[in-house]
């Protein structure tokens, strides 16, 4: 593809589109067993993250602190917690603060968004950080 003169100025340098084929992300492990990640983007210096997860059935992910806000939209599958669960196709954030423990019984497949990673309350993770 030639870009037009007049604007190559908007399609490289900082300012750029980034364009990220998934499909040649390698899925990498989390701390978490059962649970696998591909990573879109990550800010180390802020913290911010997003990427896909994988989760295997009977999967549960420890009790663990939202440190800053995060949003999940489920591709497949679902998310539950003992407030409740996200379905396929739905949506939840949880706000800073935010602790639970979350599980999934079939699997799932979810994008997340991090300002800063969750922080793990408990167990041989206990002050690990969820990337």
């Amino acid at each position: 593809m030639t870009i037009p003169k007049e604007l190559i100025q908007y399609a490289t340098g900082e300012l750029a589109s980034r364009y990220v084929n998934v499909d040649e992300l390698p899925w990498k492990p989390t701390p978490t067993p059962g649970i696998d990640m591909k990573i879109l983007l990550d800010v180390p210096e802020t913290g911010l993250l997003t990427a896909l997860f994988r989760w295997q059935p009977g999967t549960m992910l420890p009790l663990h602190e939202h440190v800053e806000i995060e949003q999940t939209y489920v591709l497949s599958g679902s998310i539950v917690d003992d407030e409740g669960e996200v379905l396929e196709g739905n949506y939840v954030w949880r706000p800073k603060g935010n602790r639970h423990i979350a599980r999934s019984p079939n699997g799932a497949l979810v994008l997340s968004f991090f300002l800063k990673p969750n922080k793990f309350l408990e167990g041989e993770l206990a002050g690990q950080e969820l990337k």
